[in-house]
């Protein structure tokens, strides 16, 4: 099991910029795909963003307007480390936000919840208009 810690979160205003961490340890990090999901209040948990398990290729929700144009998944395998740029920040990014991990098992459909195995606690991201 991979364990996850998100930190980055805070109170913000709109147009401000944050970035997100999730650190990862227990297991050897490059053996997961990594994603970001949040939950808004009185929402469901939602796929953000996600990266592959050496960082070459990204997906973002194509659902959510202009999310890949403001947010930037990254991740750093010698440190163990998850990254969430967000910049541009809108009211409606309030949520909590976590990372998960995927570990391969033959398929990957990176926006589904079910695919992850292992997540974060969530860190709370409030934006202010």
């Amino acid at each position: 099991q991979l364990q996850l810690v998100e930190s980055g979160g805070g109170l913000v205003q709109a147009g401000d910029s944050l970035r997100l961490s999730c650190a990862a340890s227990g297991r050897p990090f490059d053996d997961y795909a990594m994603a970001w999901f949040r939950r808004a209040p009185g929402n469901e948990r939602e796929f953000v963003a996600a990266i592959s398990w050496y960082g070459e290729s990204t997906y973002y929700a194509r659902s959510l307007e202009d999310l890949e144009d403001r947010f930037t998944i990254s991740r750093d395998n010698s440190m163990n480390m998850l990254y969430l740029q967000m910049n541009s920040l809108k009211p409606e990014d309030t949520a909590v936000y976590f990372c998960a991990a995927h570990y391969w098992n033959g398929s990957y459909y990176y926006a589904k919840e079910v695919e992850y195995s292992d997540w974060g606690q969530g860190t709370q991201v409030t934006v202010s208009s």
